[in-house]
């Protein structure tokens, strides 16, 4: 992205409050916001991250509330916290920023108040209800993280834009030990269950980490904790970015049985980030992220995913190498600003140091007294 330097463009990037980024543990849209500021700082743009006052992210950070807050205590409550701190952060880039990016729906419609582009990211599946509300927001350019996950859409405009990592904080290891992994949130849709009865049928270890969240208690207690015994099945907790790299890059394979139809899968990159070939059962996105034979396999049943793990005939410097040259944060980084550079070339970067001048110029938009008066 070239601009000059009386067009420096200021990216308002706004995450949800309750997480911190980038996430402690669990937190998929976090970790994909820390990682674009840090991307798009490195290329040269402004970056001012809306999130909560725990976040680390090495850009400028502004917060309305203080600290993280998950799961979120009350549901109700919590709604109403993230529609005020997406109303507060729209508020504030507005006067800050040349353009808008957002991560959730609350992002979407506070974004109708601004006079500036916007971008947002759609990071869960499809549903009907949301699709039709995002319609109703034409003047948003929406970006899908998977071209599985843009077919299912119809709006104007839509890209892809996979994810990136900075593949530097994951170690590529070459030997590996005799064990398989599951790393996600412990739920059904993830298929835990289904990765100890792969690890069974194969008779190899399985170490698992993650979280388990007070809606999927039950399931951790009924259908994932009979079967950890501490040694063939180990579970391990939430795992940070180091007992990642442990985990992953000591692993033979990632197991990814997953039963939905994930929009992307940000542990599958991660994976091959350490060298370690993902075997996973197709859906949604993962066809288009699993290259057959080159970054692991997709499997159609329990069985032959238990046949392909104790078989595996890929190397770990084929995983890693198609990682580089697929899902580098530099990569994902350099398409967000291609797409900031065409949306800012219709809405020139504003002179910051003068934000009287555009309260001024849009007043009357905002329903400024003074300017209706006028």
């Amino acid at each position: 992205m070239t601009l000059r330097s009386d067009q420096f463009m200021r990216i308002g990037l706004i995450a949800p409050p309750f997480i911190s980024v980038p996430p402690n543990g669990y937190g998929g849209t976090e970790l994909f916001v820390a990682l674009l500021a840090e991307g798009l700082a490195k290329r040269g743009l402004k970056v001012i991250v809306y999130t909560n006052g725990e976040s680390t992210v090495a850009v400028e950070k502004r917060w309305l509330y203080s600290r993280s807050e998950w799961p979120v205590s009350a549901e109700g409550c919590g709604a109403l916290k993230e529609l005020e701190h997406a109303a507060w952060a729209v508020g504030d880039a507005r006067q800050s920023c040349d353009l808008i990016h957002v991560n959730d729906a609350q992002g979407v419609a506070c974004s109708t108040f601004a006079d500036l582009p916007a971008v947002h990211t759609i990071h869960h599946p499809y549903e009907r209800p949301l699709s039709d509300f995002y319609k109703r927001h034409p003047h948003i350019r929406y970006v899908a993280i998977s071209d599985f996950q843009r077919s299912r859409e119809s709006l104007p405009g839509i890209r892809t834009i996979h994810h990136g990592i900075d593949l530097a904080q994951y170690r590529h290891c070459e030997r590996k030990q005799d064990y398989l992994c599951f790393l996600g949130r412990i739920a059904p849709i993830k298929g835990t269950h289904l990765a100890i009865a792969v690890a069974k049928k194969a008779g190899i270890p399985l170490k698992i980490a993650g979280e388990v969240q007070p809606m999927f208690r039950d399931y951790f207690d009924s259908e994932i904790k009979p079967h950890i015994d501490g040694k063939f099945i180990e579970y391990l907790g939430v795992a940070d970015l180091s007992a990642k790299n442990e985990l992953l890059g000591n692993s033979r394979a990632l197991l990814f049985p997953i039963q939905w139809d994930e929009p992307f899968g940000l542990v599958l990159i991660e994976s091959m980030a350490c060298g370690t070939p993902v075997l996973a059962l197709p859906g949604g996105s993962v066809c288009e992220i699993v290259r057959e034979g080159v970054s692991g396999y997709i499997c159609h049943s329990v069985e032959e995913l238990a046949v392909r793990a104790a078989r595996l005939e890929i190397s770990s410097q084929s995983v890693r190498r198609y990682a580089e040259e697929r899902f580098s944060v530099r990569r994902m980084a350099e398409q967000y600003a291609e797409l900031y550079e065409t949306l800012g070339s219709v809405n020139p970067p504003r002179d910051h140091a003068h934000p009287e001048k555009q309260r001024s110029s849009t007043a009357a938009h905002w329903g400024d007294p003074q300017a209706e008066a006028a």
